[in-house]
């Protein structure tokens, strides 16, 4: 299983962009062909400190393969497209390769 891991850095207005988020973006996303789990989770730091990131987004795909294929679809375009109706604070895109026991 592969996912691809995005984290927003904090935006400008946090209360706009949950709201933007949860009720726009996610129900885009959802969309995407070939997910097969996604996760969201707000970033908090140990020591209390503001952290770099506001939130992470983690999208589950089988095989890099379906993960390419997803982004190139038109519902994986209108997702990526959407990301600077509000990520403010900018989003780093990364893969990983999930490493299962």
């Amino acid at each position: 299983m592969i996912k691809l891991i995005v984290l927003y850095g904090t935006p400008t207005d946090p209360a706009a962009f949950d709201e933007y988020y949860m009720g726009t973006h996610v129900p885009i996303a959802q969309k995407i062909p070939g997910l097969r789990r996604f996760e969201v989770a707000r970033i908090g730091s140990l020591d209390g400190s503001t952290p770099q990131f506001h939130l992470q987004a983690e999208l589950y795909f089988d095989d890099n393969d379906a993960l390419m294929s997803a982004l190139g679809s038109p519902e994986g375009g209108a997702a990526g497209a959407d990301v600077a109706n509000f990520a403010t604070g900018g989003a780093t895109m990364l893969v990983g390769e999930v490493v299962e026991d």
